[in-house]
């Protein structure tokens, strides 16, 4: 559908990246990656015709329709979100109104039997069926569906699009995009400004959606839902894998060391070239040698090995001082705007070292709240904050209180002791501060980069508990996988407000739920959350077909069904995810042992023993038979979620 030969793209003398030809194929599903600055951007604005490369092209049969959302853009003001939606479908007033034109004609002139007549009935009935082909007798309720979708209510349709913020506009121009139906899809960064429900509705839509798509994105898990192939920018060129995300992460972790051992015996065999050089260079009887030599090390291809991983980066927090056993405590809280009741009866408990999310739908209270723990806004009931507690928040626009005359390393260093110091460069590194950027004034950096500095000083500031608000929007996978791992290890008490599932996996063990003006609690983590969400829906629906009769006799409360079916579903998935480790288990400690014997059967010891090769079957059917088992848990793991 869409051919690149042969691109290249250069700024300010510097190579972006070189010769990088690949082909879009129609329902190609397209996760774009690399880490910051290798131009994945640029590539999907050369993509959208938005930018010229500086070599090569890009070809597009003729007809074929690009939309394009790029990370920041200008929304328009001046209409009604539905109305700002329903640009989508200016093609089809164009033809209402041709249809209205031509019924008018059809109406006003007497010349039945005219050619002209007859020609204007064909075209008009041949526009109408087009009109109708392409909906636009149903247009709006494709809207509707759209915009409730990603998160908007009813009763936001008819509001300016003005009253609303930059995040929610963001998904007014999604929804715009999504409606043309363009025959491919660039996605930069969808995910950064929707909750998890509109994440879902989203990935649904683009597994319908017949367009091929090319995303950006540093949502894991949203790159595992939605593609099925991975195209890597590293190191100026493109490494193009039929597969999903990670997947490609396991096949690039064994390419690089591939490369590395290859980069290794490179060097080795340079290193001797040039011994030998030196060696024998003024020698007579060796001078056709070290021609050879040098002729060899000119013609020699430098291996190049793909960029760092700085993943590996293990940060820690300071050491939490012990806070008392419930560092919160919220007892019937409720606030409220005016009329507007966000949330009542909120009741919970939070013990000490627990790591809990804050899940929902945007506008539902979660921030809200989490204020309210704060104290920086009043509310009715009661929270308590425990015995001895240190808090310390990060919001979005606590990086606008960076002191802006500092450079990104003054920043750090100004609150890092101990032998942190010794590592700053290091973390800067991780969270793409690396090299001159950590020289850079704070007063030039974007928002984005604001957040992340204001992230690290965070991570070194003594506390026990942290609330960290939608964290992970700024950051790329490798630095959410630092953090994700500092806050692992953390030994104090956290709260996470975020719409990221896989930065939230294995992290948290219990979730509150925001949603209808209420907060409910559910045990376990965020997949066990989702997966109860699903099951106890389906439990109502059966619950509503019993007979009345039943419900008489026996009164169950809701809450109490709930509850029980999300146990039980919590209680299902564990034992489904304990047979997928042993399993596992089984298959690497096979592997293993088939290495070992394959090592011993190399030497000529073990391969003159005919008993290895009788063992070295056995331990292949049993890991066939491992893996079947295996398939067979994720399959049914699969199945569940």
């Amino acid at each position: 559908m869409i051919s690149i030969d042969n691109l290249r793209v250069d700024f300010g003398g510097t190579n972006l990246f070189q010769d990088v030809s690949f082909i879009i194929n129609k329902r190609d599903r397209i996760a774009l990656v690399g880490k910051n600055g290798a131009g994945k951007s640029t590539m999907l604005k050369i993509l959208a015709g938005e930018q010229s490369p500086s070599g090569g092209n890009v070809a597009l049969p003729r007809g074929v329709t690009i939309g394009y959302l790029p990370q920041v853009m200008t929304p328009a003001d001046g209409r009604t979100v539905f109305q700002e939606a329903e640009l989508a479908f200016e093609h089809i007033h164009e033809m209402e109104q041709r249809l209205q034109q031509m019924n008018d004609e059809l109406a006003t002139r007497t010349d039945y039997e005219s050619d002209a007549y007859q020609a204007l009935i064909e075209d008009y009935t041949h526009l109408n069926e087009q009109y109708t082909m392409m909906g636009g007798s149903h247009y709006e309720a494709e809207i509707e569906r759209a915009l409730t979708g990603l998160g908007f209510k009813r009763s936001d349709f008819t509001r300016p699009t003005r009253e609303f913020s930059g995040g929610w506009r963001m998904r007014i121009e999604l929804a715009k995009l999504l409606l043309r139906h363009p025959d491919v899809l660039l996605l930069d960064e969808p995910t950064n400004h929707l909750d998890i429900e509109s994440i879902q509705w989203l990935e649904q839509f683009l597994a319908r959606s017949g367009n091929a798509v090319v995303l950006v994105s540093h949502d894991r898990a949203f790159l595992n839902a939605v593609t099925t192939r991975t195209i890597e920018i590293t190191c100026g060129r493109i490494h193009d894998y039929k597969m999903p995300y990670d997947e490609f992460m396991q096949l690039r972790k064994e390419r690089r060391e591939q490369q590395i051992r290859a980069y290794e015996n490179q060097q080795k065999e340079i290193a001797d070239a040039r011994q030998f050089i030196e060696r024998f260079r003024y020698k007579p009887t060796k001078a056709v040698q070290v021609q050879s030599r040098i002729k060899q090390l000119e013609k020699m291809v430098p291996i190049v090995i793909d960029e760092e991983d700085t993943s590996r980066l293990r940060l820690k927090f300071a050491p939490a001082t012990r806070s008392g056993n419930y560092p919160v405590i919220c007892e019937d809280v409720e606030k409220s705007f005016g009329t507007h009741t966000v949330f009542s009866g909120v009741n919970f408990t939070i013990n000490r070292g627990e790591k809990v999310a804050f899940v929902g739908r945007n506008g539902e209270g979660k921030t809200t709240l989490v204020r309210c723990i704060l104290e920086e806004l009043d509310y009715g009931g009661n929270i308590t904050i425990g015995h001895n507690v240190q808090t310390a928040y990060f919001a979005q626009h606590q990086a606008q209180l960076l002191d802006e005359n500092l450079t990104v390393f003054e920043t750090i260093d100004n609150v890092a002791t101990g032998d942190i110091r010794l590592k700053i460069r290091d973390i800067l590194g991780a969270f793409m501060f690396g090299g001159e950027a950590s020289d850079k004034k704070v007063r030039v950096l974007s928002g984005g980069e604001r957040s992340r500095l204001a992230m690290i000083r965070l991570l070194l500031q003594q506390m026990n508990l942290l609330i960290l608000d939608e964290p992970t929007n700024h950051l790329d996978m490798q630095s959410k996988d630092v953090l994700k791992e500092a806050i692992r290890d953390f030994d104090g008490t956290v709260i996470l407000v975020s719409h990221d599932r896989h930065f939230l996996d294995g992290l948290v063990t219990k979730v509150y739920e925001f949603g209808d003006g209420k907060v409910r609690e559910h045990l376990g983590g965020i997949y066990e959350f989702l997966a109860s969400k699903n099951a106890q829906n389906i439990n109502e629906a059966v619950a509503a077909e019993k007979t009345p009769a039943k419900e008489s006799v026996k009164q169950v409360s809701e809450s109490r069904l709930s509850y029980e079916a999300e146990k039980q579903l919590v209680k299902q998935r564990r034992k489904i995810e304990r047979r997928v480790e042993e399993n596992e288990k089984a298959v690497n400690e096979l592997e293993a042992a088939i290495s070992c014997m394959e090592a011993l059967m190399s030497t000529p010891e073990g391969g003159a023993d005919s008993s290895n090769y009788e063992k070295y079957a056995s331990l292949k059917r049993q890991l066939n038979e491992a893996m079947d088992e295996w398939e067979k848990s994720m399959e049914e793991l699969e199945n569940f979620s």
